[in-house]
């Protein structure tokens, strides 16, 4: 079978480079009859599992595409090599070819197809190299605003926010979840505003950076209805723990459905948020004096509320 498919894609690609040659009564290539064979042959070429013969074949036929000046074919013809280089475990490569693709959907006049492109580019290369990946979610989120396609664009910034967070990128990852926050507000959709506003404070929080995580929840009270509702209430009750030290306040809170419910990298943050000073909740000031004081000064006390009350009432 696979042999038969073999010899089927090498019958296609003579005929291919037939097309392709000129002669006395023929000045010109048939480009358009060559592209037709060299996909051809591509096809067969895959159907044996013969990856890198089929890449090729798509490279000559998006070659003669472009000579054609049929941008949008060639560029179809490029993704299909990337995905061949897939096939064959040779990630990097395939998404500079799945690049190039977008771009010349983009030169084509079809942005939607080149952030489709892009985001497929992405999630190859996710596990590999999540840097590249958010780099080109980020891209695909740009051409999709550009056509005020704002959800799609939500998805991919979306996309990247989570990776920057998970590899700790977070002074990244706090100005991308502010780009979402500010499209949410202005689709109106509030309730997801709200929990980006979560997701904020806790990248801040993580950061270090208490007067940003404070300021990101003053300036949220300008969207409808999040003061008054439960993610304000619980935002206030962690800061308030974060800065007074209150590891048990904080760890309340970010236990809470609220916190734990979210996009799994968001509530691992609040999962292992720690408070400065090594999460010791804070004392009374009586109860630290005695502490310091030892033992004996402890019981010396009580001694001494004991005597006050000896002589009875009277």
């Amino acid at each position: 079978m696979a042999a038969q498919k073999i010899n089927e894609a090498l019958e296609h690609i003579a005929k291919a480079e037939k097309y392709l040659k000129t002669g006395f009564l023929k000045w010109k290539p048939d480009y358009d009859s060559a592209a037709t064979e060299y996909g051809k042959a591509a096809v067969a070429f895959k159907n044996a599992k013969q990856f890198d013969q089929a890449r090729e074949a798509c490279l000559r036929e998006a070659e003669a595409h472009e000579n054609n000046k049929a941008l949008f074919h060639a560029a179809k013809a490029y993704e299909q090599a990337g995905m061949m280089l897939k096939e064959m475990q040779r990630l990097p490569e395939a998404v500079q070819l799945i690049e190039k693709a977008s771009m010349m959907y983009l030169e084509n006049g079809t942005p939607d197809t080149a952030a489709i492109a892009l985001e497929r580019a992405g999630k190859l290369i996710e596990n590999v190299s999540p840097e590249k990946a958010v780099q080109l979610y980020q891209q695909a989120a740009s051409v999709f605003e550009n056509e005020e396609r704002l959800r799609q664009a939500l998805e991919m910034l979306g996309k990247a926010s989570r990776l920057l967070v998970r590899g700790r990128r977070l002074d990244e990852a706090a100005l991308s979840l502010q780009k979402e926050k500010s499209i949410y507000k202005e689709i109106e959709n509030y309730p997801t505003c709200y929990k980006k506003t979560i997701a904020q404070v806790l990248v801040h929080l993580h950061r270090n950076d208490y007067v940003a995580a404070e300021r990101c929840v003053r300036e949220s009270y300008s969207i409808p209805g999040f003061n008054g509702s439960e993610d304000c209430a619980a935002l206030e009750q962690l800061l308030e723990g974060y800065d007074q030290q209150d590891q048990d306040q904080v760890s309340e809170v970010c236990n809470s459905p609220l916190f734990k419910y979210m996009d799994n990298d968001y509530a691992k943050l609040g999962l292992t948020l720690v408070v400065p000073g090594g999460g010791i909740k804070k004392k009374s000031p009586n109860a630290t004096q005695d502490k310091a004081r030892g033992p004996a000064a402890a019981g010396s006390k009580a001694d001494e509320e004991e005597d006050e009350y000896s002589g009875g009432l009277c």
